[in-house]
C-alpha cells in the first residue's frame, strides 16, 4: 500500500511537469541546455532518460545515480551530452548538449524509470537555427541596435538575458534589473531595452559609443515561461579606412597558414585524445571517471597522479593510502568502496581550483610491479573572468552560494601570491589579517551568512590587482567551499613618437572633491613624478629623473583634471604612471593608470653621441635637464676620456 502510495505521489508531482517546452538556439553554438526538474521524492536505484522517440535505438542519454549508463546511447549523441553529477541530490536532471547540430530538431523526452515503471518528466521541444543577423557598424557611430523580436504581448515575468559569446562569455544586459551588477563592466551605462518591450516583443539592445573591441558574437536568450528562445547577432565595426590590397594578400596567406595547423592539430589531437572534464570554480567536487571490466585481483594496486608526477591518490587492497598523497592533494580525494570489485576506478576531487587543471593518469599495477593498465583524464577548471579599467571607483569579485553556511563560519579572500586580501570572521571583517597592499580598499556586504552572497569589493583597482583571487568558507579548519575569480584590470596606453617634445597623460574625474585635496603622480617604481598640494606645485618632493619636466593644470581642484604634461619623453619614461588624488586625512579619493610607451628611434641611437659612446665600450649617464640636454651632453664628451 505506501509503495502505491508513492507511485501515485509521483504520477501527481509528473502532472504537473510534464509539460512541453521549446528551446531554441543556433547551429555552431557551444551548447544548449535542456531544463528539466523534478522536486519529488526519489526511489531507490533511479534511471533516468533522455530520449528520442524518432530516433533507432532512442536514447539520448542515460544515467543512474552518480554516474553514467551508456552503453545503449544513440551514436549520433556519442561523446557530446553530460549532466551533474549529483543530479539525483537536486533533482535537477538538465542536459546539456554540446555542439549542437541541425539534426538535433526534435521533441527530447525526460523521464525517471523505478525499474517496473517510466514516468514522463517533461518534453523539449529543440530547434536548431542555421540563420544568423549581421550588423555592421561604421568608425565613430553614436549607437547601434542589435535586433531581437519575438511574439508581442508577453507575460509579466518573461526575462531577457543578452550576452556575448566571444572572445569569453560576458553579461551584456539583462531584463529585468534595476542594478546590472552582473553586467560586464565594458557595458556599463551603454546598453539599453524599448520600455514597452512586453508589449511589443521587441527586446532589441541598443549599445552606444560602439567601438571595435564591442565586435562579435552576441547571444539575446528570452525566457517565455517554458520557453526557451535564442538569437545570434554578429557586430562588426566596419573602419572608415579603405583596407588596402597588400594587407588583404596576407591575410589570405594567413588563414591559410591557420587552417593548415588547424588540420594538423586536429589530426594529431584525435590521433592521441584524452578524455576531457569541464568544471567551474565553485563546485564542490568534481569526478575523474574511469570504469572498467579488466578483472582486479586483490593484489592490485590504483595510483593516480598528475602531470607533475605528484601522487594524487593511492589504493591498496582493503583501503587508500592517505600517508602516500603529496601535501597538495591531502584531504581532498576519495574513491568508491571495493573499486577492485566493481571496476569503478574513478577518483572524486573535492574542492577544485584553476592549479588543478592538469592531466591526470590512473595506473593499475599487480603486485606493485606489473603495469595492467593506464588511463588519462584531462580537467580543466574554469574560473570566471572580471574586466575592470584603471580608473574605475571599484571592482566586484563575486562569490555567492546557495548552500546553507553556518553563522560561526569563517571567509578568507586570498590572492595567488597568498596575500591575505579580506578576513571575515562572525560579526566583523579582520583588517589585522590583511596583507598592506590591500589594507582599506576591501568591503564585503554585511549578513552575508545569510545572504549566501561572499562577494568581495575592491576599491581603486590598479594593474597589480590583476590576479586570481581565491574565496574560501572553512569552518574549525574543514573547508566547507571554494571559489575563485580572475581579475583582469586594464590601463589605458600612449604611445609616443621619438622626438616628441610633450606627452600628455589623461586623468581626469566628474566627482566632486573637497577642498584641500593632493594629487600625487607616480612610476612604477614609486618615484614621486609630480605632486600638486596646497594650492600649488610641489617641485622639492620630486623625484630629480622629473625634475623641471612637468606640468599640469593651475587649478586642477576646480577643472577635476588632474592630465600630466611630461617634457622630452625618452625610451627610459616608458613606465605605468599612476595619478591618485588624497583628501586632507590621506585617503584615497580615486586613482587612475596610464602605460606610455616611447618607440625607440634605432637609428637617432646609433648616430647620437650617446649610441657612439655606448658601443665604444663607454658607460654613460646623463642626467638631461630641459632647455640644456646638448649643451650638458657637449661637456660631457669634451671630458670623455675615451
Amino acid at each position: 500500500m505506501k509503495v502505491l502510495l508513492l507511485l501515485v505521489g509521483i504520477l501527481l508531482h509528473v502532472s504537473q511537469h510534464a509539460r512541453a517546452g521549446v528551446v531554441e538556439v543556433n547551429e555552431g553554438a557551444e551548447s544548449v541546455l535542456l531544463p528539466c526538474s523534478y522536486s519529488g521524492q526519489i526511489l531507490d536505484e533511479p534511471f533516468l532518460k533522455w530520449s528520442r522517440s524518432d530516433l533507432t535505438p532512442k536514447y539520448v542519454h542515460l544515467q543512474r545515480e552518480a554516474e553514467e549508463d551508456l552503453k545503449d546511447q544513440n551514436q549520433q549523441f556519442r561523446g557530446r551530452t553530460s549532466m551533474n553529477l549529483d543530479a539525483f541530490d537536486t533533482g535537477d536532471f538538465s542536459l546539456t548538449l554540446r555542439k549542437p547540430l541541425r539534426s538535433d530538431s526534435g521533441s527530447y523526452i525526460c523521464s525517471i524509470f523505478n525499474g517496473k515503471e517510466e514516468f514522463n518528466l517533461t518534453t523539449i521541444n529543440l530547434k536548431i537555427k542555421d540563420d544568423q543577423e549581421e550588423v555592421k557598424v561604421t568608425e565613430g557611430a553614436e549607437y547601434v541596435v542589435l535586433p531581437c523580436r519575438t511574439s508581442p504581448d508577453l507575460h509579466e515575468k518573461t526575462s531577457v538575458e543578452w550576452t556575448r559569446s566571444e572572445p569569453a562569455v560576458n553579461v551584456v544586459h539583462m531584463y529585468p534589473s534595476t542594478d546590472q551588477k552582473n553586467q560586464d563592466s565594458l557595458y556599463r551605462g551603454r546598453t539599453k531595452l524599448n520600455e514597452d518591450l512586453l508589449r511589443t516583443g521587441d527586446v532589441s539592445l541598443t549599445l552606444r559609443f560602439p567601438t571595435d573591441r564591442d565586435s562579435g558574437t552576441y547571444i539575446c536568450t528570452v525566457y517565455r515561461g517554458e520557453d526557451i528562445l535564442r538569437w545570434r547577432v554578429v557586430l562588426k565595426h566596419v573602419s572608415k579606412e579603405i583596407f588596402p590590397s597588400w594587407a588583404i594578400v596576407l591575410l589570405v596567406f594567413l588563414v591559410l597558414f591557420i587552417v593548415s595547423a588547424g588540420l594538423l592539430y586536429h589530426f594529431r589531437h584525435n590521433l592521441i585524445r584524452v578524455p576531457q572534464v569541464v568544471v567551474d570554480s565553485g563546485e564542490k567536487s568534481v569526478l575523474l571517471p574511469w570504469r572498467t571490466a579488466f578483472y582486479l585481483t586483490t593484489d592490485t594496486k590504483v595510483e593516480w597522479k598528475d602531470e607533475d608526477k605528484r601522487t594524487v591518490h593511492v589504493y591498496q587492497p582493503g583501503s587508500d593510502q592517505p600517508e602516500d598523497q603529496d601535501p597538495f592533494y591531502k584531504d581532498r580525494t576519495r574513491m568508491k568502496k571495493n573499486p577492485l570489485r566493481t571496476g569503478d576506478l574513478s577518483l572524486t576531487l573535492e574542492h577544485p581550483t584553476d592549479e588543478d587543471t592538469n592531466i591526470y593518469t590512473c595506473t593499475v599495477y599487480y603486485r606493485e610491479e606489473k603495469l595492467l593498465k593506464k588511463k588519462h583524464v584531462n580537467l580543466q577548471v574554469k574560473v570566471r573572468k572580471v574586466v575592470v579599467t584603471s580608473g574605475e571607483k571599484s571592482v566586484l569579485l563575486p562569490c555567492r552560494t546557495k548552500v546553507h553556511l553556518p553563522g560561526d563560519a569563517t571567509v578568507e579572500w586570498m590572492d595567488a601570491r597568498d596575500w591575505k586580501v579580506c578576513v571575515y570572521e562572525p560579526g566583523s571583517d579582520q583588517p589585522k589579517d590583511q596583507y598592506w597592499f590591500y589594507r582599506a580598499r576591501t568591503k564585503m556586504n554585511k549578513d552575508l551568512m545569510k545572504t549566501g552572497d561572499l562577494s568581495l569589493t575592491l576599491e581603486h583597482p590598479v594593474d597589480k590587482d590583476t590576479n586570481i583571487y581565491t574565496c574560501t568558507v572553512y569552518k574549525d579548519g574543514k573547508i566547507l567551499m571554494k571559489k575563485q575569480v580572475k581579475v583582469k584590470v586594464k590601463v589605458p596606453q600612449v604611445v609616443v613618437d621619438p622626438g616628441k617634445e610633450s606627452r600628455t597623460l589623461s586623468c581626469k574625474t566628474t566627482d566632486e572633491l573637497p577642498g584641500g585635496a593632493k594629487v600625487e603622480w607616480t612610476d612604477n617604481r614609486d618615484k614621486k613624478v609630480h605632486v600638486y598640494k596646497d594650492g600649488s606645485d610641489q617641485p622639492e618632493e620630486q623625484d630629480q629623473l622629473y625634475s623641471n619636466r612637468t606640468q599640469m593644470d593651475k587649478d586642477p581642484l576646480r577643472t577635476k583634471d588632474f592630465s600630466l604634461t611630461l617634457k622630452y619623453p625618452t625610451d627610459g619614461d616608458s613606465n605605468i604612471y599612476t595619478c591618485t588624488v588624497y583628501n586632507k586625512e590621506e585617503k584615497v579619493l580615486m586613482k587612475k593608470q596610464v602605460q606610455m610607451k616611447v618607440k625607440v628611434d634605432e637609428e637617432a641611437e646609433f648616430t647620437s653621441p650617446t649610441g657612439v659612446l655606448a658601443r665604444a665600450g663607454v658607460n654613460v649617464g646623463i642626467n638631461c635637464t630641459a632647455g640644456v640636454a646638448s649643451l650638458t651632453l657637449a661637456e660631457r664628451l669634451a671630458n670623455a676620456d675615451l
